[in-house]
């Protein structure tokens, strides 16, 4: 389990689920997908992953 993040970029939240060579991977709140960041300062955490309660 990882954060919650709000994509700056893509104007959307998601869960970072892996990073590969510095690219982001994030999956939606809800449902099937994935879309990717290479910019982290474009991501801001909303919900640390000690925090989250969907584990």
């Amino acid at each position: 389990m990882s954060d919650q993040v709000h994509d700056e970029d893509a104007a959307r939240s998601g869960i970072v689920t892996d990073v590969r060579s510095g690219t982001y991977v994030i999956r939606p709140l809800q449902g099937p997908g994935e879309w990717t960041s290479e910019d982290s300062k474009k991501l801001t955490t909303v919900v640390p992953r000690e925090e989250r309660q969907d584990a």
